[in-house]
């Protein structure tokens, strides 16, 4: 399950944008905890995009600070609930602090199987399909691959998504009907739903009234129904 959060909407309650984002925080970690009793078990949060460097300066800040504040006050939460913390993005361009807490957190939970959270930071999926482009090509340029060997299966491996399942659903917050250069390689077959409710005001409820959604459709991958309800082994 992957979920994009867009800008928070703060200005439209008079308060301060940085305000909206310390609340989207909170729903972070409720959403993390709400997922994992839902039974699912990876969750990808869009928490800061490429794009994201061209806000106001002060708001940049502010995001990155309560990004450490938050990791620091989730690493025990995290091994005690036996939480795994992953990245996709260039996280490697994000403050020293940032990185660093970013690391421990990684270390000391990447022993943990049952839950994993992802957060997309820095991330865009055009940059993330240049960057595997760049390091396919020198992966051929080097004998490790082969250069007519253009499978979705041997690029894949080169995307920062490479060991992880492509997601099954994807949830856009806000109202929003776009899906902002997020996981568009790895979405191609998932679902998405779409809800007005605003970030830092997205419960379990809405959570759970995702799922339900998802579960009631039908997952094709390009066969028809008809093909689906066939016994195995028949066409």
């Amino acid at each position: 399950m992957a979920t994009s959060l867009p800008g928070l909407p703060a200005t439209k309650r008079g308060l301060p944008r940085i305000e909206g984002h310390r609340r989207g925080v909170e729903t972070v970690r409720t959403t993390t905890f709400a997922a994992r009793d839902l039974g699912v078990k990876m969750l990808t949060l869009y928490a800061f995009s490429v794009e994201n460097w061209k806000r106001p300066q002060d708001e940049v800040g502010g995001l990155m600070t309560l990004l450490e504040y938050y990791l620091k006050k989730e690493l025990e939460t995290f091994i005690r609930d036996r939480v795994r913390l992953r990245t996709i993005g260039r996280t490697e361009e994000l403050p020293a602090s940032v990185q660093k807490i970013l690391r421990t957190t990684m270390e000391e939970t990447r022993h943990f199987t049952e839950y994993t959270l992802v957060l997309a930071l820095n991330y865009g999926s055009r940059t993330e399909i240049v960057d595997a482009a760049r390091a396919y090509a020198a992966a051929v340029a080097a004998g490790k691959e082969k250069l007519n060997d253009g499978s979705w299966s041997t690029f894949s491996r080169y995307l920062s998504t490479a060991d992880m399942p492509d997601p099954d659903l994807v949830i856009r917050t806000s109202g929003e009907t776009r899906v902002s250069n997020f996981l568009l390689m790895q979405a191609a077959y998932a679902e998405f739903f779409f809800t007005p409710v605003l970030w830092p005001d997205f419960t379990k409820a809405d959570l759970s009234a995702a799922i339900a959604d998802y579960n009631r459709r039908e997952r094709r991958f390009g066969l028809t129904s008809e093909q689906l309800k066939a016994p195995a082994g028949t066409k």
